[in-house]
């Protein structure tokens, strides 16, 4: 066979790794072409992500670009003595002030030697990066399959080496996020303007061969030389160091004088300015042919004697000893403790999650301590120095760092659950009881783990703040609920987020739902820190109905999860309810708004139009779609006996009519008489219209006829009624919210016993009516 030249068989082989990527990239999309005349291969479910894929690169480089900016910016203010700017720094006011004079003394001519040094430091740290984020990212491990194929191809060894190191030069999207922002902006700086650009990326071409090869000498060279074990403590390692190593870049960006940051950037060593990052910097910055010819020699010798070195380590060939590591011999019945039996939990689900993080010490160490490290790391690096203090001092900071580390905890841990399955997913389906089961025993297992950092914090915050003690244990609770929510919300997640049919490791989990759970989290932390306790329980409420949204629609997504064609039959779900709730009460805010800007009507017959025609638009809405999908369990007006549907409804509704009286007085009785009441503008004809014939309508369908009813269908009767009676009450003001509760409980009794709407409708009614009676009176 003919043996391609050696440029072409290395065009090739980058080009091939591009594609690679770029396939990986573009897996979602929005449409397919039409196929062809030939048969195709099986269409995959339609996914769409690419755009926000997109959003995000340019998100990350945005931000990677003002970190830049900072860093140079605070290294002339903070290194250089005469700097105009560490005068004006020290009044805030005049911060901005201060940070454009820096910038117009960097840009007079060459750096200050101090500044060299550090934004030297930065740029070699990020390089270093650039080599340990992939390897923590890939299981050092296993096979490569990659090269074991490619050596089979008429194409010589010293050429096929090559070939790898450029296109993992070239397909590193680590390495170039890393590399473009601080050299473009040590460009832009040093007077090049529009041509940083162009000067970055031939200086990261230079920069990146050197990370490519180390990165190929260790998870290539050593896979020969070292057992499987020790490559997963060597990725371990990787992991550990790449957290630390990147806040310390990171923390240039923030530093202030006296900081770890602070101090390192002053004392790092003038040397490592004749190093590659550093010449690329001095070259950049006014160098001249001496210091072009040495970054040359720095890129090409290290290369050469790599090179020389991937020859020797892959002399015997690219298989090494395989993944199988030899297997203890089995312990004799009796030689576990008894104690030890009754400390492991009795689910095999959850013991062999206790295995596989007993094993895989990598896994061990990215659930359980990597959530530290960066905790640690962030505190260190960017944080004040009497940042600890200041967090054990504030009960509310401590909370939401307790439930950041938990949160941060499970998306590591129980997110993955799926997709550390690998290949032997399909087994998971041949258990003798069900995938959904073995989630939910993964999802408390995760959960457990999650709690012992805020445990511990709370120990903490109590022993060093005794006297904020009420108001510690009072926001821990928030946290302490979150937890399980949470879990439950990253194993969802992570189902929808899995591709068990991907090759590579690293697009098995979508980034799209990663993003998506850091949202949720930010936002339920915001209830830490919220200072009422009905908007506290708001935001609990509408997480857990969220959670038990989401593990519903991963119930009904499991059994089709290995076919990439197929999707689960369409069923109303919990998801359809709130979905609904959310379109029903926008719709209102935006129609009474219309109507006040227009000044059609008055406050109290918009209030009524705008409800009336949410509720009809939802209504038509549901309705078509579910049409149009032919879904199954829709809610019906009329089901079953009328007499049973009239007498669930009466006595439901007298029954929540009664508790809300006996509240009412009781409100009338310890209260200010003034606030039993409720004052309103609408007349009481268009009040009656409003809460006893349209409220009933509309909201029963949305709360019963959906969120219920999906509820019901996944979870018990008692949690089913117990969570769509408390998000029935949140939608209600703080002091109604114990009897609205009483409501939503008994209208979902009703429509549970009688599989009517007309049921709940009466029960709604009847408590209204009896309400606004007492309203009219008092």
């Amino acid at each position: 066979m003919m043996q391609a030249s050696p440029t072409r068989a290395i065009w090739l082989l980058a080009r091939v790794r591009l594609q690679r990527l770029g396939n990986i990239v573009s897996r979602a999309r929005f449409g397919r072409k039409k196929d062809g005349k030939s048969r195709q291969a099986t269409p995959a479910k339609q996914r769409v992500g690419w755009l926000l894929t997109g959003l995000i690169v340019m998100a990350m480089l945005i931000s990677l670009g003002f970190m830049a900016r900072s860093s140079a910016v605070n290294a002339q203010c903070l290194l250089v003595p005469h700097s105009q700017c560490q005068v004006l720094g020290k009044d805030k006011r005049e911060r901005y002030h201060a940070d454009e004079v820096a910038l117009q003394e960097l840009q007079q001519g060459p750096f200050d030697p101090a500044v060299a040094r550090a934004l030297t430091m930065q740029i070699s740290l990020l390089m270093l990066l650039s080599i340990l984020l992939p390897l923590s990212t890939r299981e050092l491990a296993q096979a490569d399959w990659d090269l074991e194929w490619l050596v089979t191809l008429p194409v010589k060894r010293s050429t096929l080496l090559w070939g790898r190191i450029l296109e993992r030069t070239v397909a590193n999207p680590t390495g170039w996020l890393f590399m473009l922002a601080p050299i473009t902006m040590v460009a832009w700086l040093s007077g090049y303007r529009w041509a940083a650009l162009p000067i970055a990326v031939v200086s990261a071409l230079l920069l990146l061969p050197l990370a490519a090869m180390l990165r190929t000498l260790i998870d290539t060279g050593l896979r020969m030389w070292l057992p499987p074990s020790q490559l997963r403590n060597l990725q371990a390692m990787c992991t550990l160091a790449s957290m630390p190593l990147m806040y310390m870049a990171i923390g240039l960006s923030s530093m202030h004088a006296g900081s770890p940051v602070h101090t390192m950037a002053q004392h790092f060593p003038a040397w490592a300015g004749w190093l590659a990052p550093g010449l690329v910097l001095q070259l950049i910055n006014g160098g001249g042919w001496f210091k072009a010819a040495l970054l040359l020699a720095q890129v090409g010798l290290p290369l050469w004697l790599g090179m020389r070195l991937l020859h020797y380590q892959l002399r015997n060939g690219v298989v090494g000893d395989g993944p199988r590591e030899s297997a203890r011999r089995k312990a004799p019945p009796g030689a576990r403790s008894s104690l030890l039996q009754r400390v492991l939990p009795a689910s095999p689900v959850m013991r062999r999650e206790l295995r596989l993080l007993s094993r895989d010490r990598n896994f061990l160490i990215q659930s359980l301590l990597l959530p530290v490290i960066i905790f640690g790391s962030q505190l260190l690096f960017t944080g004040s120095p009497d940042a600890v203090m200041e967090i054990l001092g504030s009960p509310r900071f401590l909370a939401i760092t307790a439930f950041g580390i938990g949160s941060y905890m499970l998306m590591l841990s129980a997110f993955q659950t799926l997709n550390n399955e690998g290949k032997s997913l399909w087994i998971l389906y041949t258990l003798p009881t069900s995938i959904d089961q073995v989630l939910r025993q993964k999802a408390q297992f995760w959960a457990v783990l999650a709690l012992l950092y805020p445990l511990l914090m709370l120990s903490a915050g109590l022993a060093f703040a005794p006297a904020h003690a009420a108001q510690t244990l009072s926001l821990f609770a928030v946290v302490l609920a979150g937890i399980p929510i949470f879990s439950a919300i990253a194993v969802a997640l992570g189902v929808f987020g899995c591709d068990p049919l991907a090759e590579d490791v690293r697009a098995k989990v979508k980034q799209t739902y990663v993003y998506l759970y850091l949202m949720l989290s930010g936002l339920y932390g915001t209830a830490i820190g919220i200072q009422l306790w009905s908007q506290k329980l708001v935001l609990i409420v509408l997480m857990a109905a969220f959670a038990m949204a989401l593990w519903q629609k991963a119930h009904d997504q499991l059994p089709f999860l290995l076919d990439p064609s197929m999707a689960p039959p369409a069923r109303v779900s919990t998801a359809d309810g709130m979905i609904a709730a959310m379109l029903f009460f926008l719709l209102q805010a935006g129609l009474m708004l219309a109507m006040r800007k227009l000044a059609i009507t008055g406050t109290a017959e918009s209030l009524v139009i705008a409800f009336s025609l949410a509720g009809l638009v939802v209504y038509c809405l549901m309705r078509l779609l579910y049409l149009l999908k032919k879904t199954s369990g829709v809610p019906a007006l009329f089901a079953g006996s009328a007499a049973r549907t009239l007498g669930w409804g009466a006595g439901a509704g007298l029954a929540a009519a009664g508790c809300a009286l006996a509240y009412l007085f009781g409100l009338a009785t310890f209260a200010d008489a003034d606030n039993a009441g409720s004052t309103t503008l609408l007349a009481p004809y268009s009040l009656f219209v409003l809460t006893v014939i349209l409220a009933p309508l509309f909201e029963e369908f949305i709360f019963r006829g959906l969120i219920f009813a999906g509820m019901r269908r996944s979870t018990g009767l008692l949690p089913s009624v117990a969570l769509s009676a408390a998000l029935f009450a949140i939608v209600h003001p703080p002091v109604s919210m114990l009897p609205v509760f009483g409501l939503g409980v008994a209208t979902a009794l009703a429509y549970d016993r009688t599989r009517s709407l007309l049921a709940a409708m009466l029960v709604h009614a009847i408590y209204n009516g009896a309400v606004l009676a007492f309203q009219l009176w008092a």
